[in-house]
């Protein structure tokens, strides 16, 4: 009788696992039944193709997912399933050209929950809401006439950087080295912090948040995704007081009204003449401060990794840094004029940006119903837009493995064809300020040292930035004054 009652018990649970399976297995091919979707593959329910899709990052060539994809079922355009989300991923410059050109009529942005969890809005809205609004503000300090103030304190930065972290040593690590220049940058001009101790104290922070915000979304301790919650929540804190001893600074004439971002959020209001609170505000400058070091932090380290590899490109950014260089009198800072004469070496790190990209791309969501290349693509699903269905393809590239800076000469490569930052009403509001950063710290390495890497087949891994595994460990040289 008793071995009947668990054989029964038994028999009820695998019914249970059998009818769930097909429950989710029917709902997952259900997302994907539709008249004339585009071609593709869906993977298994909940998981879908994102192990696929993240694990070519892993082993360093995030570009595979896509042109064997686009090999397979469309050049243009395939149906798969990453992120527990039913997706299409564009591809080519028409992509591309398609989705920033829909920008809010057919296609709005879209982060994954996750980014919501670890970036929460202290107004209750998305971060789809919050990032318009900040695209709203950041222009009058990230245009080109804006910035031209802040390029003698970036030289001035970046003069310590090197000062402190790379003179008088045999052998350094770029990637960390980097990442504390871009953050060092980050912080004075979006906060006027210039005390290292007090920089120092989001560095450990901030790499727990950098490397959990695009992880699984498992909310255990330990986890990257509960320790970049954490970490984000103590970042948020430091930010506050910061806010609250401006806010007093501004109030007793210590500060000026225009001296960083952080000021002009504090004194900026809406249509409605409502202010921001500080908690909105510390959640904006966090996700500034995100924005503007991690990208150019892998910018600056691919260039140093590419220079090391190819002397005859090192030797031509040298040259016109050594002539900008001579002509300045002693202790003179970079001005707008010496970054406006560094063409070749933007040519340099554009094809960088070309080859190591920092942003993969995107997703977008469909807002409505549409036709894209003849397919229909329902509302609600996501949309990916990659920067390497261009960029490695020979098709806008020829021989697109091959490192050739003189790609960006004259007008340079097709529209939508070259998207390290994006495109249309979406385009990274930071690419002028990048632009900066990096030819700053172009001028700043090249003047001082030749390198050689230690490692010569150090491997490459994309999560979801490109990264050395060993951080691109190099032997300095510096040049006899």
């Amino acid at each position: 009788m008793e071995q009947n009652f668990y054989l029964s018990l038994l028999l009820l649970f695998v019914s249970f696992i059998t009818l769930s399976l097909f429950f989710l297995f029917y709902k997952h091919k259900s997302s994907f039944t539709g008249p004339n979707l585009p071609p593709g593959k869906v993977g298994y329910p909940m998981i879908g193709e994102s192990f696929e899709f993240f694990s070519t990052g892993w082993k360093g060539h995030p570009e595979k997912f896509i042109f064997d994809r686009m090999s397979k079922y469309s050049s243009e355009v395939f149906k798969t399933s990453l992120l527990g989300q039913p997706a299409a991923v564009f591809c080519g410059a028409v992509g591309n050209k398609f989705l920033f050109s829909n920008e809010n009529k057919l296609v709005t942005a879209w982060w994954p929950e996750s980014v919501n969890k670890v970036f929460p809005s202290s107004l209750q809205t998305s971060s789809k809401e919050e990032a318009k609004k900040m695209r709203k503000m950041l222009p009058n300090f990230m245009k080109p006439e804006a910035l031209q103030r802040y390029i003698g304190i970036m030289d001035t930065i970046a003069q310590r950087h090197f000062e402190s972290g790379w003179e008088n040593r045999d052998e350094v690590l770029v990637f960390p080295l980097s990442k504390k220049y871009t953050f060092w940058l980050a912080c004075r001009l979006f906060l006027s912090l210039e005390d290292p101790n007090h920089i120092a104290r989001f560095d450990d922070p901030f790499k727990l948040l950098a490397s959990g915000i695009i992880s699984m979304p498992i909310d255990l301790p330990g986890t990257p995704f509960n320790r970049a919650i954490k970490a984000s929540n103590f970042i948020r804190k430091e930010l506050l007081l910061i806010i609250k001893q401006r806010k007093i600074d501004l109030a007793e004439g210590k500060a000026s009204p225009t001296q960083d971002i952080l000021s002009h959020m504090l004194l900026t209001c809406d249509e409605n003449g409502t202010y921001m609170n500080e908690l909105d505000i510390a959640d904006k400058i966090l996700g500034l401060l995100i924005g503007g070091h991690d990208t150019a932090s892998a910018s600056c380290t691919f260039i140093v990794k590419y220079l090391a590899e190819l002397p005859h490109i090192y030797d031509g950014v040298y040259k016109e840094q050594m002539e900008i260089a001579k002509s300045k009198a002693p202790g003179e800072l970079l001005n707008w004029d010496d970054i406006q004469k560094m063409k070749y070496s933007w040519n340099v790190a554009c094809e960088v940006l070309r080859l190591a990209p920092p942003l993969q791309g995107a997703f977008r969501e469909a807002i409505n119903d549409f036709i894209f290349n003849g397919f229909s693509i329902p509302k609600g699903w996501k949309l990916y837009w990659s920067a390497n269905s261009t960029h490695r393809n020979a098709k806008y590239f020829p021989e697109p493995e091959k490192f050739d800076p003189s790609r960006f000469e004259g007008s340079g490569p097709a529209p939508y064809t070259f998207v390290p930052f994006g495109g249309g009403p979406r385009m990274c509001p930071g690419k002028e300020y990048a632009r900066l950063e990096i030819l700053v710290f172009m001028h700043n390495l090249v003047k001082r040292f030749k390198w050689e890497k230690v490692l010569p087949d150090e491997k490459i891994i994309v999560d979801p930035m490109p990264i050395p595994a060993k951080d691109l460990p190099i032997k300095l040289f510096p040049h006899k004054a």
